[in-house]
């Protein structure tokens, strides 16, 4: 794995202007994969357009940059495949067969892909460059969805979204080392007081009609979506749809240590360029709340106007506009870092879901829609 350069942010190499010499002249884009239209829309981050729209699998999840940056994959989960895109034109490419690829990663010495396959119960640990299949690695959990790596990438810790808990994997010795169950602070399907005290506008009927889905399916009370690392590597900050807030999870000990009450629908995370702050998507009620790393807080809250459905997306170079999917609303958000007002809601495809806002600084990917280091 590159060195750790910085002991108290593992982000620092992410910063704005930090570019790899991989990412060289590619355009400034936002590729949106619409999973109930089956397409993907490309959005020129300074005029905020649609330049371009293309066809691809049966329900594109996420669009992943490749480890070394210089590829871009669309995971069409229904048609067990991968579209490649090159980011140095935006154009589409070729598709290769790879099954059940709901989401994907690569270990931190760029050595394996990680294709998460939800529906299979698996983690399948894959050539990077041909995407041929190593090994598999069963999970003891239902809907296991998305990861983040320990700060030295020896463990990673992944959520599964179906029973309400966590998994440890050893990378090296691609093991199942750990199972924790989170846990629950209010009734199923009810908000805590402090939860409510965060909440905002009701939901449309299509995010409550998703909301008693989901409750359904996870009746347990927790629903853990994206995971991301604090700087200092110390802790594991866990959105839960659930719970309506975001579990913090000591790293190296996998225990439960505190949770932050943000809003109905918890689900994406997304650390800020100068690694000082988390935003939190709160998909079921259009609002993101931002939480101070130093505080373990809430410091503020940012309404989307009219409502909305935010959900998976990522931070542009410069750090100061946040891209998120309209995940029932067919929209894409770019909201202002600097007063969480919207600067753009633009109308794209049926269902869009991660979005990858690229080139992003950084040395090396780690996957999902632009984990960067």
């Amino acid at each position: 794995m590159p060195a750790v350069i910085s002991s108290t942010n593992v982000y620092s190499e992410a910063r704005p202007g930090n570019f790899s010499s991989a990412v060289a002249g590619f355009p400034d884009l936002v590729y949106v994969p619409n999973s109930g239209s089956n397409t993907v829309d490309v959005i020129d981050q300074h005029t905020f357009q649609i330049i371009d729209h293309f066809a691809v699998g049966k329900q594109p999840q996420h669009v992943t940059p490749s480890y070394d940056l210089r590829t871009l994959w669309v995971l069409n989960d229904w048609s067990n495949s991968l579209t490649k895109i090159d980011p140095a034109t935006g154009m589409k490419g070729e598709t290769i067969k790879v099954s059940d690829p709901y989401n994907l990663y690569y270990t931190p010495d760029g050595k394996f892909a990680i294709v998460v396959a939800e529906r299979l119960q698996r983690l399948d640990f894959r050539d990077p460059a041909t995407m041929a299949l190593v090994s598999s690695l069963p999970v003891p959990c239902r809907g296991i969805d998305h990861m983040d790596f320990s700060a030295t990438g020896r463990y990673l810790i992944a959520s599964c979204e179906f029973s309400g808990t966590l998994v440890k994997v050893d990378v090296a010795k691609r093991a199942v080392i750990g199972t924790l169950r989170l846990p629950t602070y209010n009734e199923p399907g009810k908000m805590s007081e402090s939860a409510m005290a965060h909440s905002m506008e009701q939901p449309s009927e299509r995010v409550a009609a998703r909301r008693r889905y989901d409750e359904r399916q996870s009746p347990a009370g927790s629903m853990p979506q994206d995971v991301k690392l604090s700087p200092d590597g110390k802790i594991f900050y866990v959105a839960d749809m659930l719970a309506n807030g975001v579990h913090l999870i000591d790293a190296d000990r996998f225990v439960p240590i505190g949770f932050v009450a943000t809003g109905r629908g918890a689900h994406g995370l997304y650390p800020s360029r100068d690694a000082k702050m988390l935003y939190v998507s709160n998909r079921d009620e259009g609002t993101i709340s931002v939480i101070s790393f130093a505080d373990r807080a809430v410091v503020q809250k940012w309404v989307i106007p009219n409502g909305g459905s935010p959900d998976m997306g990522g931070v542009s170079a410069d750090g100061k506009i946040l891209w998120l999917s309209g995940r029932y609303d067919s929209e894409v958000y770019a909201i202002d870092t600097t007063d969480g007002h919207l600067l753009a809601c633009i109308r794209v495809g049926k269902g869009p879901h991660g979005l990858c806002v690229y080139p992003q600084p950084g040395r090396y990917s780690l996957g999902h829609t632009g984990i960067l280091r």
